[in-house]
């Protein structure tokens, strides 16, 4: 499948790019050879290939979720150089 010089603008003009017509010349083969990839990967026989998700099988790397002793809040506020309300007082940045 050829893409057009024209769906290739269209295509960076979606993704916010500017191309120049060399740039657009270049991607225009590019991505013709990958949608002509694609096509021959439309061709293989998955019929008797189960769906898979994943590849290799899964585990979970997380550590378990303990609760632990924190910090009281005026341990946390003891470094704030201003504070209000158990809160960390910040200038305004937006008004």
């Amino acid at each position: 499948m050829k893409l057009s010089y024209e769906q290739v603008r269209h295509i960076a003009w979606l993704a916010r790019l500017g191309l120049s017509e060399e740039e657009v010349e270049k991607f225009s083969l590019q991505l013709s050879n990958i949608l002509e990839s694609f096509e021959i990967l439309k061709q293989v026989d998955t019929g008797n290939v189960p769906p898979a998700t994943h590849i290799i099988p899964l585990q979970n790397v997380f550590r378990k979720d303990d609760v632990a002793e924190s910090y009281s809040p005026a341990e946390i506020l003891s470094n704030a150089p201003q504070q209000e309300e158990n809160c960390f007082k910040v200038q305004p940045i937006i008004e």
